[in-house]
């Protein structure tokens, strides 16, 4: 057998073994991430929820969701743990590291984006006529008949 006929399936084999390798590094990182873990952090669910840890145990996390309302959630579900600064600026809606003159002026409509400075030509204002012209140019022809009108007595 040739090398260069092998070449293809080593090269497909040494591809997997780097996938493969990329996902247990990630699933190590969730799964060391998971166990860190402490009563009081905030978290996200895989599905998108934010809650407070309240206890954590081998397999399950409980959460507080709400004031006064928990939940048992499995270990796994748990898409991330966030920083505390993090997790009260999503929950809470505090922001303290914006002040109110930093931040962007958005306009509420796309007027600004298309106004100049210099004046419109007037016939830019002037309308366009849209409808069909005869090929005479002559606007006195016979209406042409539509569906339902016919010239059978």
């Amino acid at each position: 057998m040739n090398i260069v006929t092998l070449l293809p399936f080593i090269v497909l084999i040494g591809a997997m073994f780097l996938m493969t390798r990329s996902a247990k590094k990630k699933q190590q990182a969730a799964a060391q991430m998971r166990n860190e873990m402490q009563p009081g952090t905030g978290i996200r669910t895989i599905g998108g929820m934010y809650a407070t840890v309240k206890e954590v145990h081998d397999e399950a996390v409980l959460l507080e969701v709400a004031p006064g309302v928990h939940a048992v959630y499995a270990k796994n579900s748990i898409g991330a743990v966030l920083a505390d600064d993090e997790y009260n600026r999503i929950v809470h809606g505090t922001e303290d590291d914006l002040n109110e003159d930093d931040t962007p002026v958005v306009p509420d409509d796309a007027s600004s984006l298309t106004e100049t400075d210099e004046p419109a030509d007037a016939s830019a204002d002037s309308p366009i006529d849209l409808g069909k012209k005869d090929a005479a140019g002559t606007d006195d022809a016979e209406p042409k008949k539509t569906d339902g009108e016919s010239d059978a007595k």
